[in-house]
């Protein structure tokens, strides 16, 4: 177990931050009638869960003719659950070894300090850990992972600032197999997914690693800011179209998100999620929990 499961009252601490979630039933006093439920409706795409899914939740909740606001929130719960528990599927590192894992995500998503996060987690499950700083774009990009690997005792591999990526990655992953390292994480510059030359070089990068063998990188894990509401959704189409994404880390809970954009994810893409961040320490990444999730969510 690591120490971000056995931290108490993880979930209930989303809750509190998610409060707004908590807005979507505010003032529901009266009969669930269809007034309250095109309420609801309105409500629910406020915040970030996109019309699409808020329609589908709200056609679902009429079907179930509610009897007042605690049946209603009950049923809400079951609903977020249900849309929410295909993609809540947790990242389990294959025997082969190294089981190579690529970041991606645009600018100031917080990527990197998920990757120290991810190495602590690692560590603690007594797995071998290497990082590679294949954000070459900014040397401070390479500093901060560096620093990282220094917390955590993790080996980075890295090279000059102006280096190509991909002779990073293409070097790490040798380092890493002679080592005989369980997990190679692979840290990549953050760019806008409108930024074609960098989308190429990260594209160049995936085939570089896909050269040592079938199914690598294993993981090609995105990581969104859960404050960039229905922005983060282009995201995810432009980085799936890219390269395949596989997984998503949802960080940033804590802050100004509304919370809404996992449920609009997990029902357009069905791409699972693996981990949510609710804060700046190790201990405030957790794997995803549709269930809790969807009661933080609620309120």
């Amino acid at each position: 177990m690591s120490p971000a499961d056995s931290k108490p009252g993880l979930f209930a601490r989303l809750k509190a931050r998610l409060n707004r979630g908590a807005g979507w039933l505010a003032a529901f006093t009266g009969p669930v009638d269809e007034a309250a439920l095109e309420e609801l409706e309105t409500r629910l795409i406020r915040g970030d869960v996109g019309i699409e899914t808020s329609a589908k939740i709200i056609e679902a909740l009429r079907k179930k003719r509610l009897a007042d606001t605690a049946a209603l929130r009950a049923a809400l719960i079951d609903e977020i659950t249900a849309l929410l528990q295909p993609v809540a599927k947790p990242l389990v590192i294959a025997p082969e070894k190294p089981f190579v894992i690529l970041a991606l995500g645009v600018n100031g998503v917080g990527k990197t300090t998920t990757l120290g996060k991810l190495a602590q987690r690692f560590k603690s499950e007594s797995k071998q850990v290497m990082l590679a700083a294949a954000d070459t774009f900014r040397a401070a990009a390479v500093e901060q992972l560096q620093q990282w690997g220094e917390r955590q005792g993790v080996p980075v591999i890295a090279q000059g600032s102006g280096t190509d990526p991909a002779a990073v990655a293409h070097d790490a992953y040798a380092a890493a197999k002679s080592r005989g390292a369980d997990v190679l994480m692979v840290d990549t510059a953050g760019r806008l997914h409108t930024q074609v030359g960098l989308m190429e070089e990260l594209k160049k990068v995936s085939r570089v690693l896909g050269k040592f063998g079938p199914g690598i990188p294993h993981e090609k894990l995105l990581v969104l800011d859960a404050g960039l509401g229905q922005n983060a959704l282009r995201q995810i189409e432009e980085f799936h179209a890219a390269v395949g994404v596989t997984g998503l880390v949802i960080t940033k809970l804590d802050g100004t998100a509304k919370g809404g954009i996992v449920l609009a994810a997990a029902g357009r893409f069905g791409i699972p999620v693996r981990f949510i961040g609710i804060g700046e320490s190790s201990e405030d990444l957790s794997p995803f929990d549709a269930r809790a999730f969807a009661e933080a969510l609620v309120g």
